[in-house]
């Protein structure tokens, strides 16, 4: 009779049935009893055995019976009710008690009596979505609130973050929100978003503007300066959506505190995401999990990333490989795509599970999409994260302080939030047939030079609003005896991310005057000299990690040493240019960090490398501590980045003693500005 019990109310917890069965309306207690122990099992549950309404006798029957018993035992899991347990007791108008997450799953169907007794409620136990969840970690098992909301998720979503098995195939990502675009108004909406980045800027800037005419010239720099200038500032409806893939350790390292700034971090990129915008997660240690796939995070979504990020753990080993080949996966395998996509890699680790480093492999492994890697702590392996940043097109960023994980993967998604210009391109053509290109230094960036020499061209990738790129072409001038020597005509390429179209820029042919003697040598303008230094900084930093990763450190700092002597001598110093001033505090803060092997294993490394992968990109990057006004950690620091830090620091009481190593653009006193 018991188990018959049981499988009844079991029923009525899956929403199986919605009344008793009659036997209970039109007999006695004690022959409904032995009526029920005849039933088969099947009858119980057959439709065919319940009443239209319960009748108000066996109500206050049923009540009496049943409250002495609903007050130890849930009647819908049927496990005990005890206090202090962790799980919040619901108590019903008619007295029946219930745990709240049973009986909100119960509830959220329509069912809106009570599973005991039939009573009719007017207060229903469920709790809807909030927009505005806290994103600081909670303990999900011991938290209503969270697992009530959890179970008012959709149960596709649902069952992703339940444990249920990966598809072999990663084309489960969710569709892309509709863009509903009225007839008669399509070239309108065009116009705008043409409007919105309404040009390439593009300088161009020669190392002297006159050559004597018997005088030929090796190597004459010529400076290209380009910008995205936007219309209006960036926002979530006049912007390119994003695929975004964050591949995160929880390696048993990650416990304790960090994961849960980690896990704050998370909080803070799904908050500042649109409705447009997709996230995947991929959690990895030991092995590599998807927890959700690319998922737009609409109100549903946010609540289904808040949960996975909040439910992880930290445990095991740490496979790199193995969760950047996931995160490549989800992103060759979606069925449709967002103009702009990128991967996010954070850290604190070695691989324990690949023994060669770096891996030749990551550049077949991971897609044509940038990844930006993050690095924190004094253990994880600058080498590698720096080596899979560089291969992709991504920026590497030294995290040296665990307080502001937040704040550095801010600054990184504000650029992405802004992606303005995509697939530039300069084509370079000499216009007289004596002119030859013959180098052309654009740091990480693909060049070529064609081999008469007579054309090459740059591909610079993706622009943030109002980022800037600058890259020197090196050019062979000939003897000429007339007044002025054309020497290059540039064209421009890019897609606009919006319009989906192809824009050409054209610039007007630069040429230099030749008169027969100049009568004082020029000087080189600023712009020029700012970017030599900047070249030249970036090779006596990979010079000095050369000589440091081969353990001698008094002639890595000797290199660096050697520079800086350089560098007081040109005329930005000797002018005080900020760029400069900027330039030489970060270099001798990489001397300090190279006294010792100790140092430079701890912090050493990693400080240059990140250095590195910002010079060389053009592209700011998370590292070291820029309470020293001069620090160059802003130098390339767009507004819509320094926008979203101050966002993710708004968020922080922070007294006046606490120094946050990463600061906005308007607080770096050295931001050096083009003249």
């Amino acid at each position: 009779m018991v188990s018959k019990w049981k499988k009844m109310k079991l029923a009525l917890s899956l929403n199986l049935c919605n009344y008793l069965p009659r036997t209970l309306e039109e007999e006695p207690p004690s022959l409904a009893l032995n009526s029920a122990e005849t039933l088969s099992d099947a009858a119980l549950l057959s439709p065919l055995n319940w009443p239209m309404t319960p009748t108000p006798s066996s109500y206050r029957r049923r009540l009496s019976r049943s409250s002495s018993k609903s007050s130890k035992t849930c009647s819908i899991c049927l496990n005990k009710m005890k206090e202090g347990c962790g799980h919040a007791i619901f108590t019903a108008e008619c007295s029946h008690m219930f745990h709240f997450h049973c009986i909100a799953s119960n509830v959220k169907h329509g069912n809106q009596v009570c599973p005991v007794c039939r009573a009719k409620w007017k207060e229903i136990p469920i709790q809807k979505p909030s927009l505005d969840l806290p994103y600081y970690p909670f303990d999900r098992c011991n938290n209503d609130a969270a697992i009530s909301l959890f179970r008012c998720l959709p149960p596709s979503q649902r069952a992703i973050t339940q444990g249920h098995p990966e598809p072999a195939t990663f084309d489960d990502d969710e569709r892309l929100e509709e863009q509903i675009v009225f007839d008669g108004e399509t070239e309108v909406l065009k116009k705008e978003n043409r409007d919105y980045v309404r040009m390439m800027d593009m300088k161009v800037y020669p190392e002297v503007s006159a050559v004597p005419q018997s005088k030929s010239c090796e190597n004459f720099d010529v400076l290209v300066h380009l910008k995205a200038v936007t219309g209006d500032q960036i926002s979530q409806y006049r912007r390119a959506p994003i695929d975004l893939v964050t591949v995160l350790d929880i390696s048993g390292s990650m416990g304790g505190t960090k994961l849960a700034l980690l896990k704050r971090a998370m909080g803070f990129v799904i908050q500042n995401l649109g409705s447009s915008d997709r996230l995947s997660v991929i959690a990895f240690s030991s092995t590599a999990r998807r927890l959700f796939p690319l998922t737009r995070m609409s109100d549903a979504g946010r609540q289904l990333a808040l949960q996975a990020v909040n439910s992880l753990v930290a445990n095991g080993g740490t496979n790199i490989v193995d969760g950047l080949r996931k995160g490549a996966k989800v992103m060759e395998d979606r069925l449709e795509r967002n103009s702009v996509a990128s991967i996010i890699l954070l850290s604190d680790g070695r691989d324990t599970y690949t023994t060669n480093h770096p891996d030749p492999s990551y550049k077949v492994m991971l897609p044509q999409i940038s990844v930006h890697s993050f690095g924190f702590g004094s253990d994880h392996d600058a080498s590698v994260m720096h080596s899979v940043s560089e291969v992709s097109g991504g920026t590497f960023s030294f995290i040296e302080s665990e307080s502001v994980i937040q704040d550095a993967l801010a600054q990184c998604i504000g650029g992405l939030l802004s992606v303005a210009v995509q697939e530039l391109r300069v084509e370079i053509e000499g216009v007289s047939p004596n002119v030859r290109l013959s180098s052309i230094k654009a740091g990480s960036y693909s060049s070529l030079v064609t081999g008469d020499g007579h054309s090459g061209l740059v591909d610079l990738g993706d622009l943030y609003a109002d980022e800037e790129r600058d890259f020197l072409v090196s050019i062979n001038i000939p003897v000429e005896e007339d007044g002025h020597t054309p020497l290059l005509k540039l064209r421009c390429l890019y897609i606009n991310p919006l319009t989906k179209e192809i824009t050409t820029l054209e610039s007007h042919v630069l040429q230099i005057r030749r008169p027969e003697y100049v009568a004082e040598e020029k000087v080189v303008p600023i712009e020029v000299v700012r970017q030599r230094n900047r070249f030249l900084a970036a090779e006596a930093m990979a010079q000095a990690r050369t000589l440091a990763e081969h353990g001698d450190l008094e002639a890595a700092v000797k290199a660096i040493e050697n520079f800086r002597l350089v560098l007081a001598e040109t005329v930005a110093a000797k002018s005080c240019d900020r760029f400069c001033v900027a330039l030489d505090s970060e270099l001798k803060e990489m001397q300090g960090r190279m006294r010792s092997s100790h140092m430079y294993e701890a912090s050493g490394r990693a400080y240059i490398l990140s250095g590195l992968s910002s010079h060389s990109w053009q592209r700011a990057t998370a590292r070291g501590n820029s309470r020293d006004s001069s620090s160059f950690v802003q130098a390339y620091q767009t507004p819509s980045m320094a926008e979203m830090l101050r966002r993710s620091q708004a968020m922080f009481l922070v007294s006046p003693s606490h120094h946050r190593l990463i600061q906005p653009l308007l607080s770096f006193a050295s931001q050096p500005k083009p003249r």
